[in-house]
């Protein structure tokens, strides 16, 4: 085939057509242009003789360039020559590797290719292969002394000669430029005046030092032009440059001092068109130069433009943008205006350009001069806005550019506050005037978009300005007065028939306009005048007279599935503010937001408020368009257009008024016909509920769209004509249409918007919605697309050094919206947990959900650069976190098993993501606050479940965050790190930052939870660090305590108070179960700290509480910590017996002093102080001040029950518990035995039962018979006999176990107690226990304690029978 049109000259043939298309400036054979660019690419990429032959034909190059001047809207024709250009232009690197000295013995290679490095340096449009021109792998044979005479081979070979010689082009050109000349070398190596030129011509700094030169030299305006365009053509090298960071232009415009070269150009007025054409081109320079280096933009430049726009008398570059009256009447010359028009173009593109250069600047001085410029450049646009709205001129190119500069500059927060002499209200109304004014003229009185195709971008941008303005006013508005401000009248102004009536009715029409961008963007500015209760019921009035009102008609929008997902989005948008205002259950006068309202026309029943609501939602199958909407969301980045047709048939699609296909969907139909109106039924603001038999034959025919574009034209277009009647309420209403069948995709944008409506929808109707949602399943559907290797993707692709195929921005877009919906998705689903748990809390659905959470929040963002995108990955996170956070406190047996398998798989990345959320509590303090929350309650819920196994004495199934932190060698390196992240920022956050609190709480948890935690800690001297806060914090409550009117610790607010509460916590977590914790604590003198502050902690019952746990977590199994209580608070070290005090100083008679003096009702604090006292009952030390205190006589006052009541007070049980103690020991044997009538008081309340411990007193009765001592005082207590007796009737298995080990251990090698209990009563109980015991146990009896109950009945069988 290649072959014949070759022979047909076609290639001859192309060049003809489009020198025929040049010269007639593309207006005729237009059709064929894109043909013939597409054919010479396939014949060129085939034919390599045919690409040199064209390679070298400058004409044809010429003629591509013009051509895709001509046609440079029209990207797939700039695209092809582009890939035109590629070819010709690189087809000689492409056969660099096959040069040698007689070229026509090689063959041309047939597949054009291009060296590696080639692709890697230049932006191309096309995908072409790549090759090394020199093999990687070869080895590289020095040249002959013939490749050597190739010119060629010593062009090459010169230069690099030179440039080596010099050590780099710098010390070349200063050799170059020096008056001495030394010849070092040969001729032939010397450098040619082509080699001289070329080397400074492709040397960026040398070349831009020429181009300015030259511009201070100059005389003319073209010497000037010229260097300004060689210096464009700099830039342009380096925007095909694939270089990351700043480029060698940016670098040679950094460090010239080229600001004076151009100053001169820019600080007067233009007096001439030539003048205006050179400051075109100097403004084009420094626009691209911005556009180019707006990553790397030096602040200098950035401060010089500022002062230089921001100068008084003359400021020529703003002036500029106004025209006088004066001098825009006398312009006659065609040419000067194209040229002024030029001007303004482009002052407001290096405008545009200036202000998006700003986004990552951070330099005060040059953000305070931006702030100001933009307020002044502000003015100036509104200036040109009132010109060019003025009568004696319609430039709709200009108006156009104007909008588009207001668009950017309103952008920007804050942009109206900084003016001198007006107020940012007052500058917000003149541009609403102005704005409305324009939306007026080009949109609503010439009938929308529908009726004319002038105006577009003037639409477009308005609305935009209209959108970022009603921000504006909100942040500098004192009240929700301004909102009128916004209303334009309706009708002609010359209406008799009364006066023009108010509202936001302007606004609808434009939901409904051709342009997608314009209906998102006016439903967004729907959306932002919703935000406050006066535009919910400005906007709800002005739809009164539409089908539907507000609500069926944003409801619409939502479910109309021919829409696109931005626009959608923005009508869930404003459906979700709607929802914010109170609503009523019934028609109410008092209330002025009665919500939506609907009318049932076969009943005649209405509903309005939270009924009308659920009616409406049932009625159009909104949730089950949602799980249709959410089925086909469409996560990857890109999709093709599949053009799927809205309508079912094929005949019935056609546009109703013969315009093209593409707008059959936004363009309104024709109104209805006289007789098929009827007067007398006006519409309303309700939503008619039609029968369910009269929609059914309109709804396979219609879509929704065109239903909402019908009665809103028609609506406005009635009332333009001064018609009374309006569009009949059809019968067959859109809302109540089935599910369409066509597929829709819908983007991550909306489903975040969906998600933001849904808890809207839980708060105000609960119950309701949690049962739709179920029906539905649509949590299920929501949390099932979740996909955190997509994001991954992304990000790795944000990445790379060398630019990915799709745009950065495109990528971090689509990052940004995946982030924004999980972000939602998060929030939607905690208030799910708190209306219905069940929602969430199923298996599979946890399973799943937590597994892609933990995968998004371990996604590596080590090297992503970007502050935006980093921001919403924070947010994000943060969401995420405190869903994990919500999961474990509404259900964490349920979720925390699944939650802490999630972490052990991506362990490693999971600290490393914990270590860097906790290093931005500065830049980022919502995250670091949730992330350790979240660990500090998944620490907190694992000790519970850990204690409750320990409780049910059953394993734990699968890894436990002990595990992880603690067992697995492997993770030792990350628990460390972790370890010294939270202790460090624990450490170094003073004492009033509330962030300290939260590292406090999660310090807390991990010292609870991981030993390791414990042996960092210690190395890390936090005991010391925390003793010394302490004793700090004693001493200023001593100092305040002098001070007069100085109420100490009176508040719960008190800062020493909470700091002291969160020291003591974490003291008690670092010795848990920690024995060299408590060593340390000992020599770091704990208790005499404590001993000090006893006086404060009287005074506050939770930190006496907080002391208590920290005493007994301290005393638990340590018995030099029991000891030290006892000693003298005054004594240097408490080492050695003699250091020991009167009992009065001790710590240990304020607590008997204290468990003396507690109130009943204390409970708390009872128990705490008496589990203290069980574990000191244990030391000796502690016993012998226990029984010189007589505290023990306490117990004989305690009540019993009285009356029906049988069971015990929580006092007597912890008195029993410290009496159970008591008797481990024999001495604590004797100080019971002490006590006139403690035995019968003991029988007395073994009567009485008490759930957790019922048998304490036969426990105590059993320890004290093992003591030989003892055994008389028992045996004499005939009712502690008969109790003991008794145990062995009992039901219970342990109390017959206790009572056999008791009387059996009280007749061992005593033989009077043998004779006593050979009594009739007792032995027969003996032996019948015995006899029952070997029928039901046996000798290979797994449970020890049931073989070790029938060894005493035997034994104690023998003792009795034996003489």
């Amino acid at each position: 085939m290649h072959a014949v049109v070759k022979k047909l000259c076609l290639t001859d043939k192309i060049i003809e057509y489009l020198n025929e298309c040049i010269s007639q400036d593309g207006e005729v054979i237009e059709c064929l242009i894109l043909p013939c660019l597409t054919l010479l690419r396939k014949v060129l990429c085939a034919d390599p003789l045919m690409r040199v032959s064209l390679s070298q034909q400058s004409s044809l190059l010429i003629l591509l360039f013009r051509v895709s001047l001509i046609f440079h809207e029209d990207s797939t024709i700039v695209t092809e020559v582009g890939a035109l250009f590629c070819l010709l232009l690189f087809d000689e690197v492409s056969r660099m590797d096959m040069w040698s000295v007689n070229p026509s013995s090689k063959p041309l290679p047939s597949v054009f290719s291009l060296p590696v490095s080639v692709l890697r340096r230049y932006h191309l449009p096309v995908h072409v292969d790549g090759h090394h021109a020199v093999s990687p792998y070869s080895v590289v044979l020095p040249l002959s002394a013939d490749c050597l005479a190739l010119k060629p081979v010593s062009d090459m070979l010169r230069i690099a000669w030179n440039l080596s010689w010099y050590h780099g082009s710098d010390n070349l050109f200063k050799q170059m430029n020096s008056e001495t000349k030394i010849q070092e070398f040969s001729d032939t190596l010397k450098l040619s005046t082509v080699d001289i030129l070329t080397l400074k011509i492709t040397h960026t700094a040398s070349g831009l030092q020429d181009c300015f030169h030259s511009i201070v030299q100059a005389v003319a305006h073209r010497d000037v032009r010229a260097a300004v365009t060689r210096m464009n053509f700099y830039l342009l090298n380096d925007k095909l440059s694939l270089k990351g960071g700043i480029s060698p232009c940016g670098v040679t415009v950094k460090s010239l001092a080229w600001h004076s070269a151009l100053n001169r150009f820019l600080q007067v007025l233009p007096a001439c068109t030539e003048d205006e054409k050179l400051l075109i081109d100097i403004v084009q320079f420094l626009k691209k130069l911005m556009r180019e280096q707006r990553k790397h933009l030096p602040v200098e430049l950035l401060n010089w433009i500022l002062e230089l726009l921001l100068r008084h008398n003359p400021n020529p570059l703003l002036d500029l943008l106004v025209l006088a009256e004066s001098q825009t009447q006398e312009e006659t010359d065609d040419i000067r205006t194209a040229v002024r028009q030029q001007l303004q173009k482009e002052l407001i593109a290096l405008f545009n350009t200036l202000l998006l250069s700003f986004m990552a600047v951070t330099d005060r001085k040059c953000l305070e001069l931006l702030y100001v410029f933009q307020t002044q450049l502000g003015l100036k646009l509104l200036q040109c806005l009132r010109v060019t709205d003025a009568p004696h001129f319609y430039g709709l190119p200009s108006l156009e550019r104007t909008l588009r500069g207001m668009a950017h500059l309103t952008a920007f927060p804050g942009w109206s506050a900084h003016s001198p002499s007006t107020k940012p209200l007052e500058i917000c109304v003149k541009y609403l005037s102005g704005l409305l004014e324009v939306i007026t003229s080009f949109y609503v009185e010439r009938g929308g978009n529908a009726m004319s195709f002038m105006g577009k971008g003037v639409t477009k941008s308005t609305i935009l300005c209209l959108l970022h303005l009603s921000h504006e006013m909100m942040t500098y508005a004192q009240s929700s007065e301004w909102m009128s401000l916004w209303f334009l009248p309706l009708g002609s102004h010359s209406e008799e028939h009364g006066p023009a009536q108010q509202g936001l009715a302007w606004l609808i029409p434009l939901w409904v306009d051709r342009d997608p961008e314009v209906r998102f963007t006016s439903l967004g500015l729907g959306s932002a005048l919703t935000m406050l209760e006066a535009g919910c019921v400005a906007l709800a009035n002005s739809c009164q007279n539409i089908s539907g009102g507000l609500w069926g008609t944003v409801v619409n929008i939502l479910l109309d599935q021919s829409e696109c997902s931005m626009v959608r989005r923005e009508a869930a948008y404003i459906l979700q503010n709607l929802l914010v205002i109170p609503m009523p259950t019934e028609i109410m006068k008092d209330f002025t937001w009665q919500g939506p309202c609907v009318h049932d026309e076969d009943s005649g029943l209405s509903l309005t408020g939270k009924p009308a609501l659920q009616a409406l939602l049932y009625h159009c199958h909104f949730y089950e368009h949602l799980n249709q909407m959410v089925k086909h969301c469409y996560l990857e980045r890109y999709m093709f257009d599949l053009r799927i047709s809205a309508f079912d048939g094929t005949s019935e699609a056609t546009d109703l008024n013969g315009l093209d296909d593409s707008f059959k969907f936004w363009k309104a139909p024709s109104r209805m016909s006289s007789q098929d109106q009827d007067p007398s039924s006006l519409s309303t603001s309700e939503t008619t509920v039609t029968p369910s038999l009269g929609s059914a034959e309109f709804q396979s025919h219609m879509p929704s769209t065109v239903l909402l574009s019908e009665a809103v034209h028609d609506q406005f277009v009635a009332q333009g004509q001064h018609e009374v009647a309006s569009s009949q309420p059809r019968r067959d209403s859109s809302l109540s249409a089935p599910l369409p069948k066509q597929c829709v995709f819908v983007t991550p944008s909306l489903l975040s918007a969906i998600c933001s409506l849904l808890e809207n929808l839980l708060v105000i109707a609960p119950q309701d919605t949690a049962n739709a949602l179920q029906e539905a399943q649509l949590i299920e559907l929501f949390c099932s697309i979740i996909d955190p290797t997509i994001l991954e993707t992304c990000v790795r692709e944000l990445k790379t050094p060398l630019p990915p195929l799709p745009p950065v921005e495109h990528t971090q877009a689509h990052v940004s919206f995946l982030l924004e919906y999980l972000s939602s998705l998060s929030s939607l689903l905690q208030s799910c947990l708190l209306v219905d748990p069940h929602l969430v809390m199923q298996e599979e659905l946890l399973k799943l959900l937590i597994t892609n959470i933990i995968g998004v929040l371990t996604i590596c963002t080590k090297d992503v650069l970007d502050v935006e995108l980093m921001s919403a990955f924070y947010h994000t996170w943060t969401h995420l976190f405190d869903l994990l956070a919500a999961l474990l406190r509404k259900a964490a047996a349920v979720s925390l098993p699944s939650i802490i398998s999630a972490l052990a798989k991506r362990w490693t990345a999971v600290i490393d993501m914990f270590c860097k959320c906790v290093g931005l509590s500065v830049s980022y303090p919502a995250l670091y606050t949730a992330s350790l929350q979240f660990l500090a309650l998944l620490l907190t819920e694992e000790a519970k479940l850990h204690l409750q196994n320990k409780n049910r004495m059953c394993l734990p199934h699968g890894p436990s965050m002990v595990l992880l932190l603690d067992e697995i060698q492997d993770n030792e390196k990350s628990s460390e790190q972790l370890n010294e992240v939270i202790l460090q920022c624990y450490e170094g956050k003073s004492s009033k930052d509330v962030l300290k609190r939260v590292a406090a709480n999660a310090l807390i948890s991990l010292l609870a939870v991981s030993r390791r935690a414990q042996k960092h800690a210690l190395k890390a001297d936090l005991i010391d660090s925390c003793m010394e806060q302490m004793k700090y914090i004693n001493a200023q409550l001593n100092l305040d305590s002098l001070r007069p009117g100085k109420a100490v610790l009176k508040k719960k607010e008190d800062g020493f108070t909470k700091e002291l509460s969160i020291i003591m916590q974490l003291l008690r977590n670092c010795l848990y179960q920690n024995e060299e914790c408590k060593e340390a604590a000992l020599a770091a003198r704990l208790v005499p700290v404590l001993h000090s502050l006893w006086p404060w902690l009287l005074m506050d019952d939770s930190l006496m509480q907080i002391a208590l746990q920290l005493l007994c977590v301290y005393t638990a199994n340590f018995p030099n910590g029991c000891s030290s209580l006892c000693w003298s608070s005054y004594a240097p070290h408490p080492v050695q017996a003699v250091h020991r005090g009167v009992p009065s100083n001790s710590l240990m008679l304020c607590i008997l002093k204290l468990a003396s003096q507690m109130p009943l009702e204390n409970t708390a604090l009872q128990q705490m102080v008496f589990m203290f006292l069980s574990n000191l009952a244990l030391s000796h030390d502690c016993k012998g001040v226990i029984q010189k205190s007589n505290f023990l006589q306490n117990f004989l006052s305690v009540s019993l029950p009285k009356g029906g009541n049988k069971h015990l007070s929580n006092l007597t049980v912890l008195w029993l518990k410290l009496l159970l103690n008591l008797s481990f020991g024999e001495d604590g044997q004797q100080m019971i035995l002490r006590l006139d009538g403690c035995l019968d008081l003991l029988t007395e309340i073994s009567k009485y039962k008490h759930k957790s411990s019922p048998y304490i007193p036969l426990l105590i009765f059993h320890n004290i018979c093992f003591s030989s001592a003892n055994k008389p005082k028992i045996l004499a207590n005939e009712k502690v006999i008969t109790t003991l007796a008794a145990c062995l009737e009992s039901e219970n298995q342990n109390a017959q176990k206790i009572g056999a080990a008791a009387l059996w251990a009280l007749t061992y090698n005593y033989q009077k107690a043998k004779t006593t209990l050979k009594n009739p009563s007792v032995k027969r109980r003996v032996d019948e226990a015995y006899c029952l015991a070997k029928k039901t146990i046996s000798n290979s009896e797994e449970n020890s304690l049931n073989v070790y109950y029938l060894k005493c009945l035997e034994n104690l069988v023998q003792l009795l029978n034996s003489s």
